[in-house]
């Protein structure tokens, strides 16, 4: 009975690996992300921390300015191998990661409106924590987000549980009574 139930916990660990595997690797990155390069080998390819430009782009030695702007770390990684093995190294071996993602923004009805870090899976509520909690005067009812999506930015209407991106800007209304 109790290697089953070690079955069970090592499956829960397992799928939950897998889908933030999946979310990471979807991260689209973008103005204000910190990401780390890394050249197996080239000491002077390797980068702890790299800000992306207000346009999602970073210099890049040998390769020169380098488009991040809504690709995944996998999608940069490939483009910089490609750039490499275009001349300078035989066999680069790439690594891209995010070290720090892009701020959320609250505004509206809360204690302390502003730009946060966003965390990978952080929900509507937590960010009001992060913000310093609901005013007296806030509505849970007309709460909103606005994201990014396609190139262009649309207003969702959201809940406590909503799922929060980064550079999202969240608002939250002012309730009547």
């Amino acid at each position: 009975m109790p290697t089953r139930n070690i079955f069970k916990y090592f499956a829960l660990l397992l799928l939950l690996a897998c889908s933030f595997s999946a979310t990471a690797t979807q991260y689209r990155l973008g103005s204000g992300d910190v990401i780390s390069v890394s050249v197996h080998g080239e000491p002077d390819l390797t980068f702890e921390q790299i800000r992306l430009t207000d346009a999602g782009t970073f210099t890049f030695p040998f390769i020169g300015e380098v488009d991040a702007n809504d690709k995944t770390p996998g999608e940069v990684r490939n483009l910089l191998v490609e750039q490499l093995k275009d001349g300078y190294l035989k066999d680069p071996r790439v690594s891209v990661s995010v070290v720090n993602y892009r701020e959320f923004y609250i505004a509206g009805e809360v204690k302390a409106p502003g730009g946060y870090p966003y965390q990978p899976g952080l929900t509507l509520d937590r960010a009001i924590a992060l913000a310093g909690g609901l005013t007296e005067r806030a509505s849970t009812n007309r709460m909103s987000i606005v994201r990014n999506s396609e190139g262009s930015r649309k207003a969702e209407k959201a809940n406590m549980d909503t799922l929060v991106r980064p550079g999202d800007t969240i608002n939250i209304d002012e309730g009547f009574f």
